[in-house]
């Protein structure tokens, strides 16, 4: 038996599916949808290679389920214009392997950005702060009907993602989108029944999960994302998030995926360097989690060696290891981890050496974009990319769009 034996246990959710093991690539944003935000080839060949590469389970990069409100420009979209039969062609290729894919929903409310939306939607008509006004126009208040019809999109997409052989769901409920404003009294600022309490507040993902369950079944996997804290003054808090997962988990979620920040306050800013040697972020806050829920809980962010992976299992704290960037050089890292062989992540920091050059070409999310994009080509990862080279490629390429707000 190999040291890191606990990684490829099967895991069984409280809905009744079992996943394989103990691997989740956590979603990242492709940006390769075609122009008018259809499933490419490119996607089908991508999450081809990630399923064969030992993942128990995948998620999608942010799926939209508004076309008039998309996060980024080649974002997919899943509604009534979607090309089903190229659906079909991606959850066949990305379940292939006896691996789990599930589709990553979402609406980016107000972080839209102005050169795509001009008119984005938000809980409240509150702009987003420290200077991001260059990238996101204000928002407009949601009217009462208008957030009875975004639940209604979310449902929608949710069954084309099961009618096409998709085999589970994740709300997108961090990092500062929709479902993120709703929860934060910052964001969030109404004083009907959206509005006030956390009670209030969480009525809206409430509401989601439950329109995606009546339509997919209970047999089917629901799981979310969701911030521990916005750590972010008058924001979201750990003892909210609290009570949240608590409601969530007694309806009936089956996985919850611990993150935390949003555009305005970065959660990886900061980070403590014992948790850094711990590999795993937010890693504490879980394994709370674990001692009131059911549900099983992930933790992303900071995994970088197959035994940092196999502590984090073996004790108890979170039950599935979320990976993302370590995935796009090495995406059959899981398939030699449960091998045994003890494999060390190739990510790095990246720098041109010149930290304005950095920011203005993205380059800590460009860089690995570009990696995706080689491999949705059939090509290999390409580690020793040039740093450089990937700025120039990232502005030729991008143009104006190369200035915009993204996250992986």
């Amino acid at each position: 038996m190999s040291e890191f034996a606990v990684l490829g246990q099967a895991l069984d959710l409280p809905c009744g599916h079992q996943v394989k093991n103990r691997f989740f690539k956590s979603a990242m944003s492709e940006i390769l949808g075609t122009v008018d935000h259809q499933v490419s080839k490119g996607l089908v060949t991508l999450y081809q290679r990630w399923a064969e590469g030992g993942c128990g389970v995948l998620i999608t990069g942010n799926v939209m389920v508004d076309r008039n409100a998309l996060g980024e420009p080649r974002n997919v979209v899943f509604d009534e214009q979607t090309d089903v039969g190229m659906v079909a062609k991606w959850a066949a290729a990305a379940t292939s392997n006896n691996t789990d894919c599930w589709v990553q929903l979402n609406h980016p409310g107000k972080q839209s950005p102005k050169a795509i939306n001009p008119d984005p939607v938000s809980p409240s008509a509150v702009p987003l702060g420290k200077g991001l006004d260059k990238f996101f126009n204000p928002p407009r208040e949601l009217t009462d009907k208008e957030i009875w019809e975004i639940i209604g999109k979310y449902a929608f997409a949710a069954k084309m993602s099961k009618d096409a052989g998709f085999s589970g769901i994740q709300i997108h409920g961090a990092h500062g989108y929709l479902v993120s404003q709703f929860l934060s009294p910052h964001h969030n600022r109404r004083q009907d029944q959206w509005g006030g309490s956390i009670e209030n507040r969480m009525r809206f993902v409430k509401e989601i999960y439950q329109a995606i369950r009546n339509e997919v079944g209970a047999d089917f996997p629901v799981g979310i994302k969701l911030n521990s804290a916005d750590f972010q003054r008058g924001g979201f808090t750990e003892e909210e998030s609290t009570q949240v997962i608590q409601a969530l988990d007694a309806m009936g979620m089956d996985l919850f995926e611990i993150s935390g920040g949003n555009y305005e306050s970065p959660a990886m800013t900061g980070v403590k360097q014992s948790t850094k040697e711990r590999e795993a972020y937010f890693i504490e806050f879980a394994a709370k989690m674990k001692q009131l829920i059911k549900a099983p809980v992930v933790v992303t962010g900071g995994f970088r060696s197959a035994q940092g992976m196999a502590d984090a299992v073996a004790s108890g704290e979170i039950d599935m290891v979320g990976i993302a960037r370590p995935l796009t050089l090495q995406p059959d890292m899981p398939k030699q981890i449960i091998k045994g062989v003890n494999v060390k992540s190739q990510v790095k920091p990246l720098t041109t050496g010149v930290k304005a050059l950095d920011q203005a070409g993205m380059l800590e999310i460009t860089w690995y974009e570009q990696q995706m994009a080689r491999i949705a080509e059939g090509k290999q990862p390409k580690p020793n990319m040039n740093v450089y080279w990937s700025i120039v490629r990232t502005m030729t390429s991008n143009g104006i769009q190369a200035f915009q707000k993204r996250r992986a």
